[in-house]
């Protein structure tokens, strides 16, 4: 066998003991009579010792012929080591060599392998195989696969059954853009990656699965940002005969379950706050409720007092970041600077400093009175040494614009703990958004989720009013899983793409399948998905998910490491009954 331990298992227990390790070479250290390698496998490190006393010459030769990232056996005695290290589990031994075998050389590689890398991020995501050497990288990919099987025994536990569901599946114009795959059997025909099972988890509560679960590929062909991927991974979950109440408290629990498992972290319950409610307080449905900072309106209090530039505005709103009221001018004028960056778009900020003296200086004292200020410091719950900043405008565009200068003062005010974890719930959503390009209504979340039943009547008289039977779990200010209970009758799931402009034909060409299937006794039912990569990541104290991912793609949704997507050849394209014109670039190439 090729070893007989691995490298991070060796200590004083061990001593005398003939052993066989395998790894990468870490280090050599070379001082002339004696060497010290330090070998390197995924366990750990092992300080291997060459001395001119017990070491023949021709492994010496042998040993100086080694470089960084060779893969070598090595076979010796366990020995005390005279300067140990605390920092590694094996930092009290050291292994005598008297055999050594290179079972494979290397290059040079393009960074260090070690956890302070010299590598960027494009050079290591080229050479990603190198990368997950290091530790930083590898024990990510260890934690995953923790949190899996965590999340596997829990729902197991709970009675859940993991089922695949297919990948190759029909295309549907919900939701973003579909992956396609052209079929050579099927001339001018295509299936789709899936977005999400959403359909078929359906379709086996109607086969009496009653509880399923799955850890599943998904893929959205969409626009991509920072910290978004074109493939992730979901844990996908479906339940028979439940209420929205019966799927909070499952998948409550199992969050709970993972933060004091993996975290050592106990909360007792989580709340609850409709998206109305969410938005009001915090300007978008997924808040970070880890620190303070809430909207207050100041309509009331700041309109109508001659300044023209809140009196024409349908919102009045603000904050007040806690103990910024020392704030330099210039550093206000920065953060005006920061809110109307295109990316923010705001046309300014209206700032108060409540002084610690309780006195109040703004950059509008022309226009109010101390006493008019207090009051926005009051309806704030500002407090001496408070920095009061508030914004004016169109009340959802305002909104947005203040949640994310929200989250950038509490960034600066280094108020988001990633150690510290705040779940809550987000219920109520709207049933329906209206999109003014394509002057029609879409789902807010998926076409097969429920109205709450006391808002049916609405569905034709006032659609935008009607709330859904859905659902967010929030933690740390991210989405980390949605869902809702669903439609399960024919004649409701019919108005439903009557409402979001299918004609019958179209509803019944992309799903008829699954309304026919509500006609052979479906029962109620209703589930929940959580996006993996994200759940991983926040509890590792890290919002990247891209380092949770093995072989991740990068923010063009390119494989640099294996140069994908790709073209193909005429004749691949001419097979699958594709007409492009390799020789036709666009000016772009």
């Amino acid at each position: 066998m090729y070893r007989t331990h691995t490298n991070g298992a060796l200590n004083q227990n061990n001593i005398g003991e003939s052993v066989t390790l395998v790894g990468w070479v870490q280090t050599i250290r070379d001082k002339g009579f004696v060497m010290w390698i330090d070998l390197r496998d995924r366990y750990g490190i092992t300080q291997l010792v060459l001395d001119e006393e017990r070491t023949s010459k021709e492994i010496f030769e042998t040993a100086r012929k080694l470089g960084r990232e060779f893969v070598i056996q090595a076979k010796g005695t366990v020995l005390e080591r005279e300067s140990k290290n605390n920092k590694i589990p094996t930092g009290a031994i050291e292994v005598l060599i008297d055999s050594l075998e290179v079972l494979n050389d290397s290059k040079l590689p393009p960074f260090t392998i070690e956890n302070d890398t010299d590598g960027g991020e494009e050079l290591r995501m080229q050479f990603r195989y190198l990368d997950i050497r290091r530790n930083p990288v590898k024990n990510k990919l260890i934690f995953r696969h923790q949190v899996a099987q965590k999340v596997r025994n829990f729902l197991s536990d709970e009675g859940f059954i993991e089922i695949e569901t297919p990948v190759l599946i029909k295309s549907t114009p919900e939701g973003a853009r579909d992956f396609l795959v052209p079929s050579r059997m099927n001339p001018g025909q295509f299936y789709a990656l899936p977005q999400s099972p959403q359909t078929f988890k359906q379709l086996l509560m109607v086969g009496g699965m009653d509880k399923y679960f799955q850890i599943v590929k998904c893929f959205r062909d969409e626009d991509l940002r920072a910290d978004r991927q074109p493939e992730f991974t979901q844990i996908d979950c479906e339940m028979a005969f439940v209420e929205q109440e019966d799927v909070l408290n499952v998948f409550e629990n199992l969050t709970k379950s993972l933060l004091k498992e993996i975290k050592g972290f106990e909360i007792e319950e989580f709340p609850r706050i409709t998206y109305t409610e969410a938005m009001r307080r915090f300007g978008n449905d997924k808040p970070d409720i880890r620190f303070g900072m809430e909207f207050a309106e100041l309509n009331v209090e700041a309109q109508g007092k001659g300044f023209k530039v809140f009196d024409s505005q349908e919102l009045v709103v603000g904050i007040a970041a806690p103990g910024c009221a020392s704030y330099t001018r210039k550093e206000i004028d920065k953060l005006i600077d920061w809110v109307k960056r295109p990316q923010i778009g705001a046309n300014g900020l209206v700032w108060v400093k409540y002084n610690e003296d309780g006195t109040l200086k703004s950059s509008v004292d022309k226009f109010y009175s101390s006493g008019d200020l207090q009051a926005w410091a009051d309806k704030m719950d500002a407090k001496p040494g408070d920095l009061l900043l508030v914004m004016a405008g169109d009340k959802n565009v305002t909104r947005k614009q203040l949640s994310e200068l929200r989250m950038e003062m509490a960034k600066r005010l280094d108020l988001r703990n990633p150690e510290e974890f705040a779940p809550l719930w987000v219920v109520d959503f709207p049933l329906l958004e209206w999109d003014d390009e394509t002057n029609r209504y879409h789902a807010m979340h998926h076409p097969f989720t429920s109205p709450k039943p006391e808002d049916l009547d609405k569905l034709e008289t006032a659609p935008g009013e009607v709330r859904a039977n859905a659902y967010d779990l929030v933690l740390n200010g991210n989405e980390i899983g949605g869902g809702s209970i669903r439609i399960f009758n024919r004649a409701l799931q019919s108005r439903m793409f009557d409402l979001l402009g299918f004609t019958k034909e179209e509803a019944q060409a992309q799903f008829g399948f699954l309304m026919n299937a509500f006609e052979y006794g479906a029962p109620p039912h209703g589930g929940i998905a959580f996006g993996f990569d994200r759940l991983v990541s926040i509890l590792d104290g890290s919002e990247t998910i891209r380092d949770y991912i093995a072989f991740p793609k990068n923010n063009a949704g390119r494989d640099v490491m294996i140069n994908t997507p790709s073209s193909l050849s005429q004749d691949q394209l001419e097979e699958l009954h594709l007409k492009v014109d390799l020789n036709d670039k666009n000016e772009e190439d």
